[in-house]
Parts: C-alpha cells; structure tokens; sequence
C-alpha cells in the first residue's frame, strides 16, 4: 500500500488552507456588507460600483480583480495559483453568502454581524497567506508599484486605499465605524492567525511565513 509522503500532505493542507481562505474571505465581507456599518477599503469601491452598473458586488469584485491582474503586466509582476484562485473564488463566495444572509436591522445584530466579519477575515487572511499560493492581485498591485517607482509600500498601500475609499464613497459605497475598526485591527489580527496557520517548512523547520510584519501581508479581495 503507498503510503502519502509528507510533502504531498503539505501539499494538501496548503490547498486546503488556500480555498479555505478564500471562502471565508468571500464570506466574511459579505458579514461586513449586511452590518452596514462600514466595509473595508476595497469592497467600499466594489459596492459602489455594484450600485452604478446593477451588478452584484461578487462580480464587481470579480471583475475589478481581473483589471488588476492586467495591470501587473507591465508591472512585470508574476500571478501564482492564489493570485487565480483570488479573482475567481472571493466574488462568488462573497454573493453565495449575502444570498443566505438577510440585510440586518438593529444595532443588535449589525454589531455582531460587524465584528464576526472582522475576526473572520482576519482568519481568512491568515489561512490564504500562509498557504503560500502567491498574493491577491491588489497586493501584487502594491509591491509591483513599489518596485518600480522606488516608493515604500507604505505610501503606495496607503495612496491606494485612500484613493479606493473616496472613489468608492463618491460612488456610494458604505464607509462608517466598521471601516475605522477594520483598519485598525485587521493588522494584528492577521499577524495572529498568520502565526496560527503557517505550515512548516520542508524541513519540517521554522513556520516562516508568520514572521512578516502585517502591514504586508494583508489580503485585498
């Protein structure tokens, strides 16, 4: 009987962790749209858009990510398996779940329903990060301006949610409390469970990917 080799288990658990990730990502943004108290930078452009064109906030997502991805080409920036997975996966999440979930009406529910959402992407962020499948197309954004512009990634990461943000709220996407929160604490919480998930090295050694500082590793949609 053959038997699986440790690095095909590791192999396993990275694509778990991989779409695990992604569809709690997807679903956890869909927590923070029915709270109406605010959404993170991105989904604040995405939900805007939604409201402009008539589609679904999944596949403004979906589609904005693609765009993105094109923008890496002249960048010269390289997608891997997550990169992919990241533009088709979040969106359909994301609507799958605002689908089962009903607009909420009291501050009773909402600020749970914010919270849970918060917490949930940061497990998210974790969980697809450390699966190691290459970064989300606005992260590659970021770093491929970074590279070539000589720019730190903190006024690249900082002039393009600013931008996403205002863009997104002139548009009318929600922008509120939830988005202060999310801001602040998305960092730490993604540090947190970057450490929780990471997979050991080959060598079974070091669990290297929760070393990064947060602000670099958080996962845009």
């Amino acid at each position: 009987m053959a038997s699986h080799s440790p690095r095909s288990g590791q192999l396993a658990r990275r694509l778990f962790q991989l779409y695990a990730g992604l569809g709690l990502y997807g679903a956890s943004s869909a927590l923070l749209v029915r709270s109406g108290l605010g959404l993170e930078p991105w989904n604040v452009l995405h939900q805007g858009l939604a409201g402009l064109t008539g589609l679904s906030i999944g596949v403004v997502l979906t589609i904005v990510g693609a765009v993105v991805l094109l923008l890496w080409i002249p960048l010269r920036q390289r997608p891997g398996l997550g990169t992919v997975s990241n533009v088709l996966v979040i969106g359909m999440a994301m609507d799958a779940t605002l689908a089962l979930v009903p607009d909420a009406h009291t501050l009773a529910v909402r600020v749970p329903l914010l919270v849970a959402g918060i917490v949930l992407n940061g497990a998210a962020t974790g969980l697809y990060i450390a699966a190691r499948f290459g970064p989300g197309p606005r992260d590659g954004l970021m770093t491929g301006l970074h590279q070539r512009t000589g720019v730190s990634i903190r006024v690249v990461r900082t002039a393009l949610e600013v931008t996403v943000v205002v863009t997104g709220f002139l548009l009318g996407g929600t922008v509120g409390a939830g988005t202060l929160l999310y801001a602040l604490t998305i960092g730490p919480l993604a540090q947190l469970f970057l450490r929780v998930f990471a997979v050991p090295g080959p060598d079974g050694g070091g669990r290297v990917v929760a070393e990064g500082p947060p602000g670099r590793a958080i996962l845009r949609p």
